[in-house]
């Protein structure tokens, strides 16, 4: 029993290894490198990876392919797989043939299917198969002995087809003289395509119109949801905004805070006139240094310190009009977050009047810039001793 065991299993497994050791399946052969030239035959299967690939000898099999640029110059009885930037097939497939690449040029015969991806796919070489193209301008001339789709923006089409052809088209539709159409005809574009008196489509031609355009009603509307996005995000933004800076920095906004209430008239426009001034003459600094090599650096130092001081003064109007709102309503001199978040939708939606918007945002950016201004100061050069100045 122990010496039959081990004859059964060799005389199961010696049929199998005859098979495998007779060559049924021809060895595949693999290359990579930086440019490589197939010279020589291959019996089974070839698959190839470089920045430059070119066939020059025969493959009995499949060939697969991937590179920069890719050139076939001898014939592939098997399937073409070719990856590449700029692909050139310039022999016979008798398989199918599938690419994908920037530039896609194919002059010689397919016995099977065609697919291509690319920007731009030339097919001279009859497809005996179907053919299924993805480009943005698209060419068959020699046409196909099976269905036809095209999705691209330009189609150029010559030759005979067999089947039906389908074509989706954003831009022009072109069919050259004396292309025969045996099944139907069916194309999306927004205009009519060029059809010669002498093409024959003899199951038909249905023609739909894509109009990638909207009409005036469909363009209002958009105008104004796009408007509506874009004031819900800006507005959501600075409540965001105007939260996180009186939520960190309480006490600073209840200096900016007492300093506007205990302004009178006079200083309200004196310090309106300070952030004027401030607020005109840095740009003409920040061009001026643009001038000279040495003060580009300082220049953008001061452009980032410009910008925000500006958005600061932004912030901080919303922030004191929701605190001065509290303190009158609430009776509450201590800042909080959602103080600053309900005087910033006050002030939002004030600006959205119109005629009124406008001007309200300059000139509170102005005033709180010069009213920044001069806490920064008293923060900077005050003793601790001493009480916050006043200009």
């Amino acid at each position: 029993m122990r010496r039959t065991l081990p004859i059964l299993l060799a005389a199961c497994l010696l049929p199998t290894s005859a098979v495998v050791a007779r060559g049924v399946v021809p060895p595949a052969s693999f290359r990579a490198g930086d440019s490589l030239v197939a010279t020589t035959s291959s019996p089974g299967n070839s698959y190839v990876v470089g920045t430059s690939v070119v066939l020059t000898a025969p493959v009995a099999g499949d060939f697969a392919a991937c590179g920069g640029s890719i050139v076939t110059a001898a014939p592939i009885e098997g399937d073409g797989l070719l990856l590449g930037g700029s692909i050139s097939s310039r022999s016979s497939i008798a398989g199918d043939l599938r690419l994908a690449g920037g530039t896609i040029d194919i002059t010689e015969p397919i016995g099977g299917d065609l697919l291509a991806f690319g920007f731009s796919v030339h097919d001279a070489g009859r497809v005996e198969g179907s053919a299924f193209l993805v480009a943005v301008n698209a060419t068959l001339s020699n046409g196909a002995a099976g269905p036809v789709t095209i999705y691209a923006n330009n189609v150029a089409l010559a030759g005979e087809f067999s089947g039906n052809v389908t074509v989706y088209a954003g831009g022009h539709v072109t069919l050259a003289p004396n292309t025969v159409i045996h099944g139907k005809f069916s194309y999306e574009a927004p205009d009519t395509a060029s059809i010669p008196a002498s093409v024959i489509t003899e199951g038909g031609r249905v023609y739909t119109n894509a109009s990638y355009l909207p009409d005036t009603e469909t363009s209002r509307i958009l105008a104004f949801v796009s408007i509506g996005f874009f004031l819900i995000a800006r507005i959501m933004g600075a409540l965001i905004l105007a939260g996180l800076f009186a939520g960190l920095f309480p006490r600073f906004a209840e200096l900016v805070i007492d300093r506007v209430e205990s302004m009178r008239p006079r200083n309200i426009l004196l310090t309106l006139l300070l952030g004027f001034g401030i607020s005109v003459a840095t740009p003409i600094v920040i061009a001026l240094l643009l001038l000279t090599f040495v003060g580009i650096g300082l220049a953008f130092l001061l452009l980032v310190l410009y910008a925000f001081v500006l958005i600061l003064a932004l912030m901080y109007a919303g922030i004191t009009i929701g605190g001065m709102l509290v303190r009158r309503f609430a009776s509450r001199d201590q800042v909080l977050w959602h103080d600053g978040v309900l005087g910033m939708m006050v002030f939002s939606l004030a600006t959205l009047v119109p005629f009124v918007g406008f001007p309200l945002i300059l000139l509170l950016m102005l005033f709180f810039v010069g009213t920044l201004l001069q806490v920064f100061f008293n923060l900077a050069f005050s003793h601790n001793d001493e009480s916050p100045k006043t200009f």
